[in-house]
């Protein structure tokens, strides 16, 4: 002690930058302590997290990776099932164009043939038509003239069969001038 008196007697101006010695033999060894400590526990525990995080961060860059791989194969999947899509789509619209063609082809056949057998019928209907008015015709054309003819003969011609022969011949007659009319305004 009394060497703390005799120096706190004599005061020698002391630097402010350099502590005094005790304080910093007593700042080291809770320095040292404090190294230890941070050394021996903290320190590891700190590089564990570091690893881990850093592992972690390598494992989200290759998952990264590898989900863009996978990514990018599936793009690729994609692109192949639409060009796929796309190449059904256009032999589809092909063939509806081909059955199309076809179907309207075949309902221009079939409505041809559907004319022409109306045609047929007309031609067959009008014939037949043509038929019953000559029949008519020559049947009214009979009774008129064998009562024409019996007018000017002066008798009945009342007998069926007279009639007929007479009215037969008669258009047989007409019909002879038509045709020969007919024939010679075709020569004209």
């Amino acid at each position: 002690m009394n060497a703390l008196v005799h120096m706190a007697e004599t005061e020698v101006p002391q630097n402010p930058l350099v502590p005094p010695i005790p304080e910093l033999v007593i700042g080291l060894i809770a320095f040292a302590i404090v190294f230890f400590f941070l050394w021996k526990k903290l320190l590891p525990n700190i590089n564990k997290v570091l690893d881990e995080r850093r592992e972690a961060i390598e494992g989200g860059i290759e998952k990264a990776e590898a989900a863009q791989q996978e990514a990018s194969e599936v793009l690729q999947q994609y692109k192949d099932q639409l060009a796929e899509a796309r190449h059904e789509a256009a032999r589809l619209r092909s063939e509806a164009q081909e059955q199309g063609a076809a179907l309207i082809a075949e309902m221009r056949a079939e409505g041809q043939r559907q004319r022409e057998e109306i045609i047929a019928a007309g031609h067959s209907q009008i014939e037949a038509d043509r038929k019953q008015a000559a029949q008519t015709l020559r049947q009214d054309v009979g009774k008129l003239a064998t009562e024409l003819a019996g007018k000017l003969v002066g008798e009945s011609l009342e007998d069926h069969a007279r009639q007929s022969r007479t009215i037969d011949r008669f258009l047989d007659e007409l019909e002879e001038k038509a045709e020969t009319g007919g024939v010679s305004g075709a020569a004209r």
